[in-house]
């Protein structure tokens, strides 16, 4: 099977993310050999033409923004070239629906975490110019928001932590995308679903049950902070029967090919909703 690897870096502000993904591109060329194309999620800010402080403070901007990485993503991914996404990727979501973009392709995926302590990442920030630095109010934000990828969350994995100090494990990067084990093919050509029957049942089940905490809470006049009773988390905001018919059928759609625990719908579907609501 030919590859077409994807490596998602992570961190939070200025945590050398673009320096990581500068180390990457050089050695996949002159080492491995490959082409490498490099999606930074700060040059897209930069050509639609808002400061990135002013983008962050507007949840609409900002996910237009994220929209434009999966879309750039999804168009980029190939037979043969390696694609790096070099942004915060702080919601555990929004890695998710990446992971789900890269499994629907086949594509062999890993995880670069920049880990570096809070108060050295401002120091860093202080040292930019004027025009680059995140203000305070921003910078804070975005470190209260940033949800740290996990190695036992699937789409995280597999996870490579390194502080500013630590070299890269290229070789052990490179073993993660290119020396794993191909899927198994499938036995027609209809894709197999991955999950038992029980849990696509549960799926629809509980994605549904949702859905319908959700407009029983705007009959209420509720409709931004929806608290599910059930699940104990909350919808940033709520949307018409139609359009949350339409987002559950996308996410099953996503979903319905991986392999998934019960325990996870909850949570997946939610940080879907509020990743498009």
């Amino acid at each position: 099977m030919k590859k077409m690897p994807l490596i998602i870096i992570t961190g939070t502000p200025t945590s050398g993310k673009s320096t990581r993904a500068l180390e990457l591109r050089k050695y996949f060329i002159e080492i491995c050999e490959k082409k490498v194309d490099i999606i930074s999620e700060i040059q897209i800010i930069t050509k639609s033409g808002y400061n990135k402080n002013i983008l962050y403070a507007d949840s609409k901007k900002e996910k237009a923004i994220r929209n434009d990485i999966r879309s750039s993503t999804q168009h980029l991914l190939n037979k043969n070239d390696i694609l790096i996404i070099d942004g915060s990727n702080y919601i555990k979501g929004y890695r998710y629906e990446l992971y789900c973009l890269s499994k629907s392709l086949k594509t062999p995926q890993c995880t670069i975490y920049c880990e570096v302590p809070t108060e050295h990442s401002w120091l860093l920030n202080e040292q930019k110019p004027d025009d680059d630095k995140y203000s305070r109010e921003i910078f804070d934000s975005l470190i209260t928001r940033y949800e740290p990828p996990d190695s036992k969350n699937r789409w995280d994995a597999p996870l490579f932590s390194v502080t500013l100090h630590d070299k890269l494990p290229l070789d052990d990067i490179y073993k993660s995308l290119y020396l794993v084990k191909p899927p198994k093919p499938n036995m027609s050509t209809e894709p197999v679903p991955l999950l038992s029957t029980n849990t696509l049942f549960q799926l629809n089940k509980i994605t549904q049950e949702i859905i319908d905490e959700i407009l029983e809470a705007e009959a209420l006049g509720i409709t931004s902070n929806i608290k599910l009773k059930r699940f104990n988390l909350f919808v940033e905001r709520g949307a018409s029967a139609s359009q949350l018919s339409r987002l559950k059928q996308s996410f099953l759609s996503c979903s319905k090919m991986l392999q998934m625990n019960t325990e996870e719908i909850p949570f997946l579907f939610v940080k879907f909703l509020n990743q498009y609501l």
